[in-house]
C-alpha cells in the first residue's frame, strides 16, 4: 500500500496539471474575460484628443450603441487596425475613441494621416480611465450600449471579420433593443 502511495501521487499531480494545459490550449488568447461585461461603463472626465479645453464624461456618451476603442499611436497593432476602423466609420459604425497614454500632437498628426474614424475622441494621456475599464493593451474595443453599459470586450486588432461575425449582429441586437 505505501509503494501504491509513493507512485500515484506524482501520477495524480501530473494528471491534474495536464488537465490544466489541455484546457488552456483550447482557449482563445483574444478573449480576455471581462468583470465589466453587464455593467456601467466607468465614469470618467476627460479632454478630447482635438481640445484640452473641451471635456467628455460618460454620460456624453448614452444613447447610443458605439465602439469604445483603446488606440495609441506607439501601438503597432492600432495602426494594422486603423484602415478597418476608418472603413467600419464610413459605413455608419459609431466609434469612440479612448487615446490611451500618448502624446496630444502625434495623436493629431496620426488622425490627420491616417484619417479619424471616432464620433468623439477622449484623450487619456495618465491612463486612469483605461484601468477603469481593465485594459491590458491596445488595441481593445468594447461594445457598449445606448445606457452605457458593456456588452463585449475584444483584445487585438478588430478585422472585418470579427466584425460582420461578432460584432454587426451585437450592434443590430442591441440598436432593436433601444
Amino acid at each position: 500500500m505505501n509503494r501504491y502511495l509513493r507512485y500515484s501521487i506524482p501520477l495524480l499531480i501530473f494528471a491534474v496539471i495536464a488537465a490544466f494545459l489541455y484546457k488552456g490550449l483550447g482557449m482563445n488568447p483574444r478573449e480576455i474575460p471581462s468583470p465589466l461585461i453587464g455593467k456601467s461603463i466607468p465614469e470618467f472626465s476627460l479632454p478630447t484628443v482635438e481640445n484640452a479645453a473641451t471635456m467628455v464624461n460618460s454620460e456624453n456618451l448614452l444613447g447610443k450603441v458605439y465602439l469604445l476603442n483603446v488606440w495609441a499611436t506607439w501601438c503597432v497593432s492600432c495602426r494594422a487596425e486603423h484602415e478597418t476602423l476608418v472603413h467600419l466609420s464610413r459605413s455608419g459604425v459609431e466609434i469612440v475613441g479612448l487615446n490611451w497614454k500618448d502624446d496630444r500632437d502625434k495623436a493629431l498628426a496620426w488622425l490627420n494621416r491616417l484619417g479619424d474614424p471616432y464620433i468623439i475622441n477622449i484623450f487619456d494621456q495618465k491612463g486612469r480611465t483605461a484601468i477603469d475599464l481593465g485594459v491590458y493593451g491596445a488595441p481593445e474595443t468594447f461594445l457598449v450600449d445606448s445606457k452605457g453599459v458593456i456588452h463585449y470586450k475584444h483584445a487585438g486588432p478588430i478585422s472585418m471579420e470579427l466584425f460582420n461575425k461578432t460584432l454587426l449582429p451585437m450592434i443590430e441586437d442591441l440598436k432593436r433593443k433601444g
